[in-house]
């Protein structure tokens, strides 16, 4: 193999090994606002579509519904989420933030502002050719993920 394509090859497999052996499995954004990875990225999957159901959910983070409701009921505890019947399906819930959830939700997307932004210029600078490599890259690195977990 090439030098420069091994190279490559490393900083994907070091940024694998890094996003599946991370530190930081909390996020602690002042007073009651501390939450698990998983939690606030519900949080936030709810935040941008109120009313999502738990079906919803656990297809699209590739999770059982019983992960769901069961974060959900954390959640619920927190006072952060809360559940209404759907008026279409009464056997169904779909989920909403709180006053607080949606405080959260904010205090999520002010934190990736801060620690992506560096990322989000550097790659509003490229050209389009470039983007579309990166892209191509990173939809093969994906399908390379799902097919070794």
């Amino acid at each position: 193999m090439k030098e420069d394509v091994n190279s490559v090859i490393g900083e994907y497999i070091k940024m694998v090994e890094k996003i599946a052996n991370g530190k930081t499995n909390i996020l602690d954004f002042g007073g009651e606002m501390v939450f698990y990875r998983g939690e606030i990225h519900m949080i936030k999957m709810i935040g941008d579509f109120p009313g999502i159901y738990i079906s919803e959910m656990a297809r699209n983070f590739n999770i059982t519904r019983a992960v769901v409701s069961k974060t959900i009921k954390k959640l619920e505890a927190k006072d952060v989420v809360y559940k209404e019947i759907d008026e279409t399906d009464k056997k169904k819930m779909r989920l909403y933030l709180t006053e607080k959830g949606e405080e959260a939700y904010r205090a999520h997307q002010q934190y990736h502002n801060h620690y992506d932004s560096p990322l989000f210029s550097y790659l509003d600078g490229l050209a389009k050719e470039e983007l579309e490599v990166i892209d191509a890259f990173l939809k093969r690195a994906n399908l390379l993920i799902d097919n070794h977990f």
